[in-house]
């Protein structure tokens, strides 16, 4: 996971939003109020927060707004029939929203504990720990997101849950970690440290209920047993404007929320994250994609594993580019970075194509080619990887665009220069891509959606 934080006062292709949940604590996990994602009282939540989005939502009554209702229709009863187990989401709903103020990531509502203690956690295929800020001396602050004045900070504590039990020193979960530490009233330690410099969490491991609800006709409420980290001190981005009310791994490894589930027998051992050009997407536990998706399989290290695919060429414009990478594919990353040559080839390639006056930004944002948005339109290249299977993985949106003066505008292409890692970032899947993950090793592989999806 790699985070970027610059000020940008408007992103042409984003829109700050924030999810939709129930109410903070609530005693029970069923009384809850269920609203409809497009209902009055959703919507005037959105806008009483200030975070705007729902403006963008189908008006009830009208035929994309029916459009929409089927189109989950069809969703839902396709799930149905299958005879494997239902997919799950949280029992907040399965809406992630992207928000722009937090580093651009996507982020879900979550409810943990009993009572039940709801969190707005992003969401990392990344990295594979699930942690809350716990019993913090060292957590964020609400005073330290001056962007969103109006965000609190929740806080985790196992004495405020009757079903928090913390995982001893002893216990083969705390042996399979390899922390180091011994005792029967010891609770077992773990430190998380992030790509991003000086980013990390730690704490202790606690063992808790987590709330889902099943994506068929029943919609019923399942409560699962999850061991995550109780994040009593972190650093670096984590203070500033990065996961500030927690971050949920979505990896490979055992310890991750979807490895979790699927060990259980909750769910099939696979997940989806659909990403929307409204900066709205869905996350459903268990979902496999369909038939028709093109796949490619992962390039997996049985030691570290993670979700990395093969790059073999690079379609730029009318400019194509033999390539053999691997790179990582994570939705807890904002942006793309290439190391060399691999940048360099890319990055000249969509700069050779471009008529725009080239502009010198902010030493803030990290992008080399950045451009004055012509005042009628900016042939912007097109870019398409093309993976190992044959796949094409077209980039709708390789740019940020911002604001520079009055009735000005600015683009940058979105890729940075890499120090070590080859990272596709949650960027370059806006607008298109609905991507199913596998954390199986025995079933690797990366459903690529290419298809226009409203992300219900």
């Amino acid at each position: 996971m790699r985070f970027l934080s610059f000020p940008l006062l408007l992103l042409l292709l984003s829109a700050v939003a924030v999810f939709i949940a129930g109410d903070g604590a609530g005693a029970a996990i069923l009384g809850l109020d269920l609203h409809h994602r497009f209902s009055p009282t959703v919507r005037h939540w959105f806008d009483s927060r200030g975070f705007g989005g729902a403006s963008g939502w189908p008006e009830n009554g009208t035929a994309e707004y029916y459009a929409a209702l089927a189109a989950h229709d069809r969703a839902l009863h396709g799930r149905s029939l299958s005879s494997s187990p239902p997919d799950l989401t949280f029992s907040e709903g399965n809406v992630t929203i992207r928000i722009t103020s937090l580093s651009f990531l996507h982020y879900a509502m979550v409810t943990v504990g009993t009572p039940g203690a709801t969190f707005l956690v992003a969401l990392d295929t990344g990295s594979d720990l699930f942690w809350l800020p716990c019993d913090c001396y060292g957590c964020a602050s609400s005073s330290s997101l001056n962007s969103m004045p109006d965000f609190q900070v929740s806080l985790y504590s196992p004495n405020a849950s009757v079903t928090s039990h913390a995982v001893p020193c002893n216990s083969n979960f705390c042996e399979q970690q390899k922390t180091g530490c011994s005792g029967v009233t010891s609770s077992c330690p773990y430190k998380v440290v992030y790509v991003s410099n000086d980013t990390s969490s730690s704490g202790i491991f606690v063992e808790d209920v987590m709330f889902f609800r099943t994506e068929d006709t029943q919609s019923e409420i399942v409560e699962a047993r999850i061991i995550f980290g109780c994040g009593q001190d972190q650093t670096g981005a984590f203070l500033e404007h990065a996961a500030p009310n927690g971050l949920l791994g979505l990896g490979m490894e055992k310890v991750s929320v979807p490895s979790i589930l699927s060990s259980a027998g909750f769910t099939s051992n696979s997940f989806s994250m659909c990403f929307g050009h409204d900066d709205i997407g869905r996350i459903s536990f268990g979902d496999k994609g369909s038939l028709d998706q093109d796949e490619t399989p992962f390039n997996v290290d049985q030691l570290h594993p993670k979700y990395n695919i093969n790059i073999i060429g690079m379609l730029v414009g009318n400019s194509a580019i033999d390539a053999d990478f691997s790179a990582l594919v994570d939705t807890g990353t904002s942006f793309t970075y290439f190391i060399e040559p691999i940048y360099s080839q890319l990055s000249k390639a969509f700069h050779e194509q471009v008529q725009d006056k080239q502009y010198t930004t902010d030493s803030k944002i990290p992008f080399e080619y950045c451009y004055i948005m012509s005042s009628g339109t900016s042939n912007v290249p097109t870019v398409t990887l093309t993976t190992s299977s044959g796949s094409p993985f077209p980039v709708n949106y390789p740019i940020i665009a911002f604001p520079v003066q009055a009735n000005e505008l600015a683009y940058c292409f979105a890729v940075a220069k890499g120090d070590k890692l080859n990272i596709i970032g949650r960027k370059f899947f806006d607008a298109k891509l609905n991507t199913s993950f596998s954390p199986s090793i025995l079933i690797e592989f990366l459903k690529l959606f290419d298809r226009p999806s409203s992300c219900l």
